[in-house]
This record gives structure tokens, C-alpha cells and sequence, in this order.
């Protein structure tokens, strides 16, 4: 079954001047316009394509790879704005509308936003929302500790940065665990740190536990060997310094070198750390 505004694996059944024709199901066939068709096609291949409605509402297909797909956020650029609602480039000739009734608060030409990728039950049209909280749920089943996920940044509150976690559920990145400061509409990997028995789900951008710690470890370890048993980094050093070394926070940072102290394999002195030989 092919499915309008997503990414679908169509069968050509027919060439011709001007494009190629796909089975495309309930659909029945629709146009690959020639200047995205293989120059090796034959009827019967399989081509990866995304569907969705040209300037005439003509169902059409094409290999270009849009911003984002129906059911998924992206942060947009708004390029114009008329009595219809905001237009937004999302990477295909024919721009995205963010209608009136879907916007949060008014858009503005030139500037970017988080905008959600619907298509409309009866018209079948792709449009946009800037209204989240009406597609973004806040629902933790089926996510556990540790779990990776991709987060897109939404906005800073007073306790960190709301972010919407694989394009459906809402989460929150506390200041605590963020070392840089993180852009509007930014994309970037993350984790499940906890979720809680009310159902709101924290964020780490390190995979919490010991696993995270004695991975770290092991690199602090190698890193050591490598440079002759010493490492300009210590539990005093800025966490900016740490992190444009090991990706990592100063609080995992401490956690790791004091582990090797325990362990006995390093001395942690006011210069950085230091190996200990014959270890």
C-alpha cells in the first residue's frame, strides 16, 4: 500500500516520453517525472520514491528527499506568508502551507520554526502545524533507561529544554546534563535517562549507567597511554574543556577518573592526571 507524504519502494509498470509510470496501489499509477527516472530503468524495477501532490493536485512521485516526512518534525524555514497562511521550503519544488488554523502563534517570513508534517483526511494534501501539543503526545510506554533515541530541541524552559523525542513524544533535558548551550530546533542523539512514575520522560544526551562510565574509562585510559601517562585534565578543569575532549559531562568526567583512582591506575593532581606506572 503506498502512503501519500512518506517514502514508498514502487514498481514501474510503464515507460514513456515524459517519466516513468509506478503501481502505487490504491493510488492506482502515478507519473515519475523523466528527470528523476534511472537512466538504466526498465518496467519491473523497484524505485524508492516519495508521493505527493504537485501545484495541480495531481498525484506524483519523485526521488528527491524531502526535509522531513507526514508524521515527523523539522525545523523549517518560513518564506513567505500570504491570505492562504505561511509557505515553508521543505526541500521540494512545490512549497509547504502551514494554514492559519495551524499555527501557535503568528509566523513570520525569513524566520524558522519546528513544524509537524500532517496530511489531511479528506484533500490528502501535505501541509504543516506549528501547533505540537496537537501530534506530540506525552506517552512513555515502550521506552526504557538508556534506550537511544533522536531529539529534536523545541524550546528552553525554567528546568532545561523541552524536546521531542523520534518525532512523537515530548521530553526534558535538565541544564544539569547539557554541557553546551543547544540550538531551537536543533537535531541531535540522545537517551532515555528516566521515566518517571507520572509519565514525563528525562533526557540525557550521555547513556546513563555504569556501562556509560566504564566505557569512559577506558577511553580516559587509552587516551593516557598515548600521550605518555598524562592528561591535561583534572576534577577542576571547565566543563567546555572536558566536553571538546570526551563528549561527555564534567560530572561523568569526575565519575570516570575517580573510578580509575579508586582502582588505583591513576594520581589526580592539580596539572591534569597522571598514570601510574607499571599498572
Amino acid at each position: 500500500m503506498a502512503n501519500i507524504g512518506r517514502n514508498n519502494l514502487l514498481e514501474v509498470v510503464k515507460l514513456e516520453n515524459h517519466g516513468a509510470y509506478l503501481q502505487a496501489g490504491w493510488l492506482g499509477e502515478i507519473l515519475l517525472p523523466k528527470r528523476y527516472v534511472p537512466e538504466d530503468c526498465e518496467i519491473g524495477d523497484p524505485i524508492n520514491v516519495f508521493i505527493y501532490l504537485d501545484s495541480e493536485d495531481r498525484y506524483i512521485a519523485t526521488t528527491q528527499a524531502p526535509k522531513a516526512q507526514v508524521g515527523e518534525v523539522a525545523y523549517l524555514k518560513c518564506i513567505a506568508v500570504n491570505p492562504t497562511g505561511a509557505f515553508f521550503d521543505w526541500g521540494l519544488p512545490k512549497d509547504l502551507l502551514v494554514p492559519f488554523s495551524e499555527q501557535h502563534k503568528p509566523l513570520k517570513e525569513d524566520n524558522s520554526y519546528l513544524v509537524f508534517l500532517y496530511s489531511d483526511e479528506e484533500s490528502h494534501r501535505i501541509a504543516g502545524s506549528t501547533k505540537l501539543n496537537k501530534y506530540i503526545e506525552r506517552n512513555p510506554e515502550g521506552y526504557s533507561q538508556g534506550q537511544p533515541v533522536t531529539l529534536h530541541i523545541n524550546e528552553k524552559t525554567d528546568i532545561g529544554y523541552s524536546a521531542i523525542i523520534d518525532h512523537k513524544n515530548w521530553g526534558v533535558l535538565f541544564y544539569s546534563d547539557v554541557v553546551k548551550p543547544l540550538k531551537i530546533g536543533q537535531k541531535i542523539s540522545g537517551f532515555i535517562k528516566r521515566v518517571r512514575d507520572d509519565g514525563k520522560i528525562d533526557l540525557s544526551l550521555q547513556e546513563p549507567g555504569f556501562a556509560k562510565i566504564d566505557t569512559l574509562a577506558e577511553r580516559i585510559l587509552a587516551l593516557l597511554q598515548k600521550n605518555g601517562g598524562f592528561l591535561a585534565l583534572s576534577d577542576k578543569s571547565p566543563p567546555e574543556e572536558i566536553y571538546d575532549q570526551f563528549s561527555v559531562s564534567k560530572k561523568s568526567y569526575k565519575t570516570a577518573i575517580g573510578t580509575l583512582y579508586k582502582k588505583k591506575l591513576i594520581r589526580i593532581e592539580s596539572d591534569g592526571i597522571h598514570l601510574i606506572p607499571d599498572v
